[in-house]
């Protein structure tokens, strides 16, 4: 079997960092991703397109979204090389400071950070650089244009809440002085597709279902890049299967290949070929769940495993809702107000609401302007158009005149205009993405099903109800204030199902095995050679979107990992 120093189990924000560390430290590094690799002009747009792009490749999907369905709560991660860096919404904020709490059990809940911020900050810096972080240049023009940038602002301010643009994962242009929408981007050393077509930001609000232009900074053109110029073998459609120790040192890991002639079959992938490989040092970075998941189903070769294996599960906070058909008061009369959630990356400024530790009343949280894409507005109005049928009457009429009076030249323009109507439903509103300090009181465990495994999560929104109150204050003033109809997802108000798109926990960071399953450099207690990079590890919410914490606590992990290997080297 081939033998690596080191095997890295995924490409988000976890593997994709650690995979490029120990590359270029000189370590013989194998990177292993489940997904496909997606090139700029890749990602689909159209309905044929979007129904293969989920992944279950039992069903013969091998696409980029992974939905998971618990009891009380959806999640949504990604698969693909890059991992969840090509469906996220590219905003970088640090943990604040004064979050990295040490204060044990809160709600039912327990959470306690063994790393500090200052013990962090330099890793925050060095992944920031990486990723090309950058504030939405709101000062320049067109972006100066952006509506729903300045009625978040305004909002903000009505309210007395603190706004602010963070920082993007975003390349505005090749001058970051003098940006530049849709400008083609200088890449003299070449991005790990072999691809020169990547272009700046064109704001189109596409981030989230994967950027066709290349604007978006995602793991495959920066760490995932560099890995390989490094020498990392880098395998795509490579789905770990089970790790074990191998009785000196190090593990031995098995995996399957999803062959890409493949898609569009259902197949037995429980019987697909089994390949192994082995390395000195393994670094699981699945995610949240895959990790958990790959954790429970191996825990028989981990008999010192930590018992809180499982715990601590939380959403970040994550709570969606929106402000619906904005307006303002001119001379009494109701006029539309425009905000374009289309028409901008998908998120571009934050409100910050404090949290106890600042000497708030209740949890912090963050509240985030949220945009989609072009033909998302043409569904939300198609929709919408069963609740106007006198349109489609006023359009039967003209065309019966039209025939009734032999004018064939008969101009209908205006009536099919009507027919779209006035479009406030999609063009006049936004939605609001809240997360933040919610409880991390969840628990996840392997159900058996046909002799088949799978993960449960229990998590429940009742032990946050603080928080998520808050949220909603939050969220209704910032409705009222432009003038909107607050309105909750419906999943959330009908159906008391929350959706997850940070789930964090179930392999948290600890002091020592009673507290954690992890140390604070990501080393898993009581299984050397085994090491944690990712949502999985956190010991309770981020708070901000939680992408920049996961990598910074990577590039600190690997650090550690790297000095572990020069001093105590291990081989199969």
């Amino acid at each position: 079997m081939e033998h690596f120093d080191v095997v890295v189990v995924g490409s988000g924000f976890g593997g994709s960092v650690a995979a490029y560390r120990a590359a270029e430290a000189g370590l013989k590094v194998c990177l292993l991703e489940r997904g496909k690799a997606y090139a700029p002009g890749t990602f689909p747009r159209g309905p044929a397109g979007y129904r293969d792009n989920f992944w279950d490749p039992s069903e013969g999907l091998h696409g980029m979204f992974n939905v998971w369905s618990f009891d009380a709560l959806e999640a949504v991660v990604s698969s693909g090389l890059g991992g969840g860096s090509l469906i996220y919404a590219n905003v970088l904020i640090r943990k604040d400071p004064k979050w990295f709490v040490r204060e044990g059990f809160r709600n039912g809940g327990y959470e306690y950070w063994p790393v500090t911020y200052e013990a962090l900050e330099p890793h925050y810096e060095t992944v920031e650089k990486m990723l090309g972080a950058t504030p939405f240049p709101f000062a320049h023009k067109p972006y100066s244009d952006t509506p729903k940038t300045r009625a978040l602002q305004m909002a903000a301010e009505r309210l007395g809440k603190r706004w602010y643009l963070p920082n993007l994962a975003i390349t505005f242009g090749n001058d970051p002085l003098h940006p530049v929408p849709g400008e083609p981007l200088r890449e003299p050393e070449g991005n790990y597709h072999g691809v020169n077509n990547r272009s700046s930001c064109r704001m189109c609000g596409e981030c989230d279902v994967g950027c066709n232009f290349g604007a978006k900074n995602s793991l495959d053109f920066n760490y995932i890049t560099a890995a390989k110029r490094a020498g990392a073998d880098i395998r795509t459609r490579a789905e770990v299967r089970s790790f074990s120790p191998l009785p000196r040192a190090g593990y031995k890991i098995e995996y399957v290949s999803h062959e890409g002639s493949k898609e569009r079959e259902p197949r037995a992938t429980q019987a697909l070929p089994v390949r192994a490989i082995t390395a000195s040092r393994l670094v699981l970075s699945a995610g949240t769940l895959g990790t958990t998941y790959l954790m429970m189903k191996n825990r028989a070769a981990l008999p010192r495993v930590s018992a809180t294996l499982g715990s601590r599960f939380c959403g970040n906070g994550d709570f969606l809702s929106f402000a619906f058909t904005c307006a303002d008061q001119v001379d009494g009369r109701r006029v539309p107000r425009p905000l374009s959630p289309t028409a901008a990356p998908v998120i571009t400024s934050t409100i910050r609401g404090g949290d106890f530790a600042d000497g708030e009343s209740g949890p912090g949280f963050y509240l985030q302007d949220a945009g989609y894409p072009e033909w998302v507005s043409w569904l939300v109005e198609g929709l919408n158009a069963p609740s106007e049928p006198e349109r489609f009457a006023r359009v039967l009429k003209e065309r019966a005149l039209t025939f009734l009076t032999g004018n064939p030249n008969r101009n209908i323009g205006n009536v099919l205009s009507e027919l779209i109507g006035e479009a406030d439903t999609s063009h006049c509103s936004m939605p609001l993405l809240g997360m933040g300090r919610d409880t991390p009181d969840g628990t996840m465990a392997l159900r058996e099903r046909d002799g088949q495994a799978y993960l449960n999560v229990d998590w429940r929104a009742a032990g946050s109800s603080d928080y998520i109150e808050r949220v909603r204050e939050t969220s209704r003033g910032v409705a009222e204030a432009l003038g909107g109809k607050y309105i909750e997802s419906p999943m959330a108000k009908l159906l008391n199902r929350l959706i997850t798109v940070h789930p964090l926990g179930g392999c948290p960071m600890g002091r020592n095995p009673n507290e954690g399953v992890v140390d604070a450099f990501g080393r898993v207690f009581g299984c050397p050679g085994l090491y944690i990079a990712d949502g999985s590890v956190m010991p309770g919410p981020v708070g901000p979107n939680p992408s920049l914490t996961i990598a910074a606590l990577a590039d600190r992990f690997t650090e550690q990992l790297i000095h572990d290997h020069n001093a105590v080297p291990t081989h199969s």
